[in-house]
């Protein structure tokens, strides 16, 4: 995967609707360019990217969930068709 070109077309606005997964790398390449002035930015920082991978896991667990919805309600259309 190519993060640069994929931020860039993010960034540049070229997609036609980005998903969340392109906001969050977008947000997890600016995290990780910033560089910190003081300590304090540090520690900053360091939250900001734990709650950057906290939200990576959520944003994962919810589209495994909206899969799963997706095929019950996809059998359950099957199941009313015949």
């Amino acid at each position: 995967m190519d993060f640069a070109s994929l931020t860039r077309r993010f960034l540049m606005n070229e997609t036609k609707e980005p998903g969340i997964q392109s906001y969050i790398l977008a947000l997890g390449e600016i995290i990780h360019n910033v560089k910190p002035g003081t300590q304090r930015d540090s520690r900053r920082l360091e939250v900001a990217k734990t709650h950057l991978r906290e939200i990576k896991r959520h944003t994962k667990r919810l589209q495994e969930r909206v899969n799963v919805l997706e095929e019950r309600v996809n059998v359950l259309e099957e199941q009313k068709g015949d």
